[in-house]
């Protein structure tokens, strides 16, 4: 009767151990410094959602590409350093990095408060803000001058939370305070060209990057209002990786004295003004 008992015991402990256990390597990972590791491997894991155009995203091959793929590897081929992209749920991206899946989350990602909680953050390397994208012939000069007009938001993005949270800059304006809500992007842009809209608030790096690729880009005018907040993007890291962030910023530093980084920025935005200069 008391080995069963002591039997029984051990089979409880078990998932205490097990949980004990996955937390230490978790705390282990989250509190590591890696860039010797990395270094020994030659490889840096980053993780991003691999639908974010334009900063990472597939192409109609599957090939991947896009600003911060480019700028990835422009920065640790300096380091002599090979990225591999993980492509990652977005949703859990704060637990892949603290889990040790992944390196890095390196894929538009916006410095929060919040997320300064959980992450350390390398130095800005971009700037976004919400827009409003409309066409030229729509005699749309300011956000006031939206008033009766119809608005176009996708649905769960920031540009529909900010349309919300200061609804007197833009929302008060609109055809019946509410505008129309899109999955995607594009399709709006093919509402805004057959005047079923005649603005869209969006990602000023989406808008810049879709503007630019269209054959009547010269047809529409981006309009920002100020008081709208900014988004710094940068790296997010594990709060340990202290020589990997300094490695990242002086690299980032590098690009922009030699001129590359500028060069990245008009590839796919067609300017350099996103650009923090920090």
């Amino acid at each position: 009767m008391k080995r069963f008992k002591l039997l029984i015991l051990a089979v409880l402990c078990l998932p205490v151990i097990f949980l004990a256990g996955c937390q230490s390597v978790v705390q282990r990972a989250n509190s590591q410094d890696t860039w010797s590791k990395i270094e020994r491997q030659k490889k840096v894991v980053i993780g991003l959602d691999d639908s974010f155009v334009p900063m990472g995203f597939r192409e109609k091959s599957g090939k991947l590409v896009g600003y911060d793929v480019d700028l990835a590897r422009a920065v640790f081929k300096q380091y002599g350093i090979k990225v591999d992209f993980q492509p990652i749920d977005w949703s859990m991206k704060e637990t892949e990095l603290r889990n040790g899946t992944i390196d890095l989350l390196w894929n538009g990602y916006s410095v929060t408060p919040e997320r300064a909680k959980k992450v350390a953050f390398s130095r800005p390397y971009l700037q976004n803000q919400q827009v409003l994208v409309t066409k030229k012939s729509y005699g749309v000069k300011t956000f006031a001058d939206m008033k009766g007009k119809t608005l176009g938001v996708q649905n769960g993005s920031t540009g529909q939370t900010e349309l919300n949270a200061q609804p007197k800059l833009l929302k008060n304006f609109i055809k019946g305070k509410t505008p129309v809500l899109y999955d995607t992007f594009p399709n709006a842009f093919i509402d805004l060209n057959a005047n079923r809209i005649q603005g869209l608030l969006m990602d000023k790096v989406y808008a810049e990057y879709y503007i630019r690729h269209q054959k009547n880009r010269k047809d529409f005018r981006v309009i920002v209002n100020p008081n709208f907040e900014v988004d710094d993007f940068a790296v997010g890291l594990r709060k340990g990786d202290k020589t990997l962030k300094k490695k990242i910023d002086q690299g980032l530093g590098r690009l922009q004295r030699n001129g590359q980084l500028k060069k990245i920025n008009e590839k796919w935005f067609g300017t350099s003004s996103n650009y923090l200069g920090k």
